[in-house]
C-alpha cells in the first residue's frame, strides 16, 4: 500500500536564494578568472563571501530545516542510512548523506574564497583585500593553490549533481522540485519546516554584508 502524501514546507526562501545564487556565482568566478576580468572577479568573491557568511549564521538562527542542529548528524545515523534505517517521507530537510555534501560543499567554497582574499601579486594589479598581511612567498603559495584548488571544487560540484542525478533518477526522490518552490511530498503527519523569521533574516544578512565590505575594504585595523 503507497504511503499517503501530502505538501508541506521544506527548504526556505533564504535557504533556496543562497543555494541558487552560489550555483550561479561560482561558475561566474571561474569564468572571469579564466578570462582576466579582475574586476567581476573579485567583486563576485565579495558577494559570495557574504552568501557564505549569511548561510553558516543562518544554520545557527534560521528554519528548523536550514539549522546545522537539524541536520547533521553522527556517523552511527549516517551508517544507518546507508543500510537503508531511512524513510525520506517521513524526513523533511537533507538526509545523513546529503547534511554531509551540504557541509563539504560550504568548506570547498570558503576555502576557495578564503584563499582568493590573501591571493595575488600586487604587481599585476589582481590582488585580494589581504593580500598585504601576508609576506610574498606566502602570497604565492596561496595563489597557486587558489588556482588549482578550483577544480577541487568542480569536483565536489560533478559529486553532487552525479548524487541528484542517482536520487531522482534511480531512488524516484524528487529534490530540485522542493529547492525551487521550498514545498515537497512527504508521508501524511509528517509536520513541515518552521517560519522564517524576518527579524532574523535581515539581523543575519546584515551581518553577513557588513563583513563582506569590511573585508572589501582591507579589514581595518588588520588590514
Amino acid at each position: 500500500m503507497a504511503t499517503k502524501t501530502e505538501a508541506v514546507s521544506i527548504w526556505d526562501l533564504p535557504v533556496r536564494v543562497t543555494h541558487w545564487s552560489l550555483a550561479v556565482l561560482v561558475p561566474i568566478m571561474w569564468i572571469t578568472a579564466e578570462n582576466s576580468l579582475w574586476y567581476w572577479h573579485t567583486r563576485t568573491g565579495h558577494v559570495v563571501l557574504a552568501l557564505l557568511i549569511f548561510r553558516v549564521i543562518w544554520g545557527f538562527v534560521g528554519t528548523d530545516t536550514a539549522r546545522f542542529a537539524s541536520f547533521v548528524r553522527g556517523p552511527a545515523r549516517v551508517l544507518a542510512y546507508l543500510r537503508g534505517d531511512y524513510d525520506a517521507k517521513r524526513e523533511v530537510g537533507h538526509n545523513p548523506l546529503g547534511a554531509l555534501a551540504v557541509i563539504a560543499m560550504l568548506s570547498v567554497i570558503a576555502a576557495q574564497v578564503g584563499m582568493g582574499l590573501f591571493a595575488g601579486d600586487p604587481y599585476d594589479g589582481a590582488t585580494g583585500p589581504l593580500n598585504a598581511l601576508v609576506g610574498v612567498g606566502t602570497a604565492d603559495w596561496i595563489t597557486d593553490t587558489h588556482e588549482w584548488f578550483v577544480y577541487v571544487v568542480f569536483g565536489m560540484i560533478a559529486l553532487h549533481l552525479t548524487a541528484i542525478a542517482i536520487y531522482v533518477g534511480v531512488r524516484r526522490q524528487k529534490l530540485v522540485g522542493p529547492m525551487v518552490v521550498g514545498k515537497g511530498e512527504v508521508a501524511a503527519g509528517v509536520e513541515g519546516n518552521s517560519r522564517a523569521s524576518l527579524g532574523r533574516f535581515l539581523g543575519a544578512a546584515v551581518v553577513a554584508v557588513g563583513v563582506a565590505v569590511w573585508v572589501w575594504f582591507g579589514a581595518w585595523p588588520l588590514g
